[in-house]
């Protein structure tokens, strides 16, 4: 998500559909047998990094509160109870929710292990303004420990298909599924000439 995909979450986060992005985050690409992927640290040695990762590594919860994302959120798989609480939440929410999922991965990461996670990461206390985005950015830039949790709710924010002009008028029929006649277009076509 955070690679290749990166373009596309960043405009997704700019728009605002009410959609929940559940990314699992081992720092690593899993399936090219261990080379460093956007969230690797510096320093982390890959088989294929042997001298270590150079590069600064993203920090997506950061990025998503410096764009606005109106939900972010981290857990991980060591804190189950939590990792399903902020998942609900974020289904709930409406708009763009953002859960980061810390995640061993067990074949290719030999430095970040589940033993690992539990010893860097810590709940962050409930109850905390979570409309607070300059309190949110920075709490997104701590590590060693990490924190998982809530960060960061905008519930203000238009919601992408809310704006669009044939959900404007209050009908939540899918596109695909509503009946349009020829009359129906031709006439449209004619009132915009």
């Amino acid at each position: 998500m955070y690679g290749e995909g990166g373009n596309h979450f960043i405009h997704a986060i700019r728009r605002n559909p009410d959609i929940t992005v559940i990314v699992h985050d081992n720092m690593v690409y899993g399936l090219t047998k261990g080379q460093a992927a956007p969230t690797s640290q510096k320093g982390m040695k890959t088989p294929i990094q042997v001298d270590g990762v150079f590069e600064e590594p993203i920090n997506p919860l950061a990025l998503a509160i410096s764009l606005d994302a109106s939900f972010v959120a981290r857990g991980s798989v060591g804190e189950k109870e939590l990792t399903k609480a902020i998942i609900k939440e974020a289904v709930k929410h409406k708009g763009f929710s953002l859960v980061d999922v810390f995640q061993a991965c067990v074949s290719f990461n030999k430095t970040n292990t589940h033993k690992w996670f539990k010893e860097n990461t810590y709940v962050m206390e409930e109850g905390g303004n979570l409309k607070n985005r300059e309190e949110a950015f920075k709490k997104a830039l701590e590590s060693s420990p990490w924190p998982l949790g809530i960060f960061y709710k905008n519930e203000d924010k238009d919601i992408f298909e809310e704006k669009l002009a044939p959900y404007a008028e209050g009908d939540k029929t899918p596109l695909y599924a509503r009946k349009r006649g020829v009359e129906a277009a031709a006439a449209l076509l004619k009132e915009k000439k």
